[in-house]
């Protein structure tokens, strides 16, 4: 699993976004070039096994954030909240 770390523009609501894969050797480069521009780091970092795989964790922003906390967490109620959350937008789509 990669460790990839996200960049957005300020005031695009997250529609204007890049993304580094962290263990590149150019990383550090890279990362100064696009803060240089004017990007700015957003949320943690992501882990995921392909930059699709993170680039829709990164979009689905809420629901990743709930499914990372469901996955550290013990507790019953972090899942509760994660599987309500699904069920709801699935009835939502229909």
């Amino acid at each position: 699993m990669s460790k990839f770390q996200f960049f957005c523009m300020p005031d695009t609501e997250r529609k204007k976004f890049t993304y580094l894969k962290m263990d590149s050797d150019s990383f550090i480069i890279e990362k100064n070039q696009l803060l240089k521009v004017g990007f700015e780091v957003e949320n943690d970092v992501i882990f995921a096994d392909t930059p699709e795989d993170a680039i829709e964790k990164f979009k689905s922003n809420y629901v990743y954030a709930l499914q990372e906390y469901t996955d550290s967490s013990a507790g019953g109620l972090g899942s509760f909240i994660f599987e309500s959350y699904k069920e709801i937008a699935r009835r939502l789509k229909s």
